[in-house]
């Protein structure tokens, strides 16, 4: 279905930003998995098969078409055709996803043997370094480089892990290792310096929370919400910056903000992304810091530079309101955003304020 949804649409980015919030996923992720179904489709039917048949899932799929990535359409299919022969009389072992890219690399080889190392160079020039949030306040830093340099890094991690074990840490190797990681990332001298990483990011919370009275209402951009006691940690930071923002207690928006900061720039944008925290996208988490300043009513259509006209749209989203086929729109008083895909489903989304505004006092019945 997807692959016949890419194959009669002509806008491919419009596919994706509309199949997201069905499919409940990152631009990435849906990128990913639309690409993977055009080419299972086109260039892997015996794996599209083994799909059917439960023998594989999407993951083991995707791995043998990582394999062939940059083959010809017909060596593809060669792959294909002689993993799916192998995979008719192989034990169930060989359905690993490890094992089964094994194999397609043993057959793309023969195959194609004079392509590996174009392959190759291909996937240098695509090296990157990905941030990926997970639970419980933890994120991964994943770096996408070539197969020597990353064993060397590996090795090199690993053995002043290990001297730092012989000299006495009580840390778990696992634990040395990713903190000398990012010691040395820091650009700090591991084994001497904490490995505790001062914030470099916009933390929320409440003065009762960070006063220890209270213990709710702590959030990073792009993460959402974190434990206060973590949220307390980052905050004492000797390199952390303070900021003093001021909320309305009947709404919990912000309304100032304080004089203090280390690198200061303009009140109306910083007051924006402040209250908006992310890009005002219902599925979209990149942090405001990181987004453009958006006029809801466009400049040139007479729409002022001011926090009730401005928003907070990542790039990529800034670009996609101005689409014809796409209807944007936002509210930043109420910090609701409605948003109508090209297909006509309309989706729906809410800015949670800051700070969690008091109820009203219900007024008693008279007796």
């Amino acid at each position: 279905m997807l692959a016949r949804l890419e194959s009669v649409e002509s806008d491919s980015v419009s596919v994706v930003e509309a199949l997201r919030p069905v499919l409940r996923g990152s631009r990435a992720q849906v990128e990913k998995r639309v690409a993977l179904a055009s080419t299972l489709v086109s260039d892997h039917p015996g794996m599209l098969g083994a799909m059917s048949r439960g023998e594989i899932d999407a993951y083991g799929a995707s791995r043998v078409a990582a394999v062939t990535s940059g083959m010809s359409a017909a060596d593809a299919r060669a792959v294909d055709a002689q993993l799916a022969e192998k995979l008719s009389s192989a034990p169930t072992s060989t359905f690993i996803p490890d094992n089964l890219a094994a194999h397609a690399r043993k057959i793309a080889h023969s195959v194609d043997p004079e392509g590996q190392t174009a392959r190759a160079r291909v996937a240098r020039r695509g090296r990157k370094l990905e941030l990926i949030h997970g639970e419980n306040a933890m994120s991964r830093l994943t770096a996408h480089v070539p197969v020597e340099v990353a064993s060397a890094a590996y090795a090199r991690v690993d053995g002043m892990a290990q001297a730092l074990r012989r000299a006495g840490s009580s840390r778990s190797m696992d634990q040395l290792r990713a903190d000398v990681t990012t010691d040395l990332l820091l650009g700090r001298d591991p084994g001497v310096t904490a490995p505790e990483t001062a914030a470099t990011v916009s933390l929320h919370m409440p003065a009762s929370t960070a006063l220890g009275i209270t213990d709710s209402g702590c959030t990073l951009d792009g993460y959402g919400t974190i434990p206060a006691p973590i949220a307390r940690e980052i905050m004492t930071n000797p390199a952390s910056t303070w900021r003093k923002v001021l909320c309305d207690p009947t709404t919990g928006q912000p309304t100032a903000l304080g004089r203090t900061r280390r690198r200061p720039s303009t009140t109306i944008r910083d007051l924006v992304r402040i209250r908006d925290r992310e890009c005002v996208v219902p599925w979209c988490h990149r942090p405001a810091t990181h987004t453009d300043f958006d006029h809801e009513q466009p400049w040139n259509h007479g729409g002022t530079t001011s926090t009730d006209n401005g928003t907070s749209r990542c790039r990529h989203h800034h670009r996609l309101k101005h689409h014809p086929r796409w209807t944007h729109s936002h509210n930043p008083t109420r910090g609701t955003t409605t948003i109508t895909t090209p297909h006509g489903t309309t989706y729906y989304g809410a800015t949670d304020p800051i700070v969690t505004p008091p109820r009203a006092r219900k007024r008693r019945a008279p007796p």
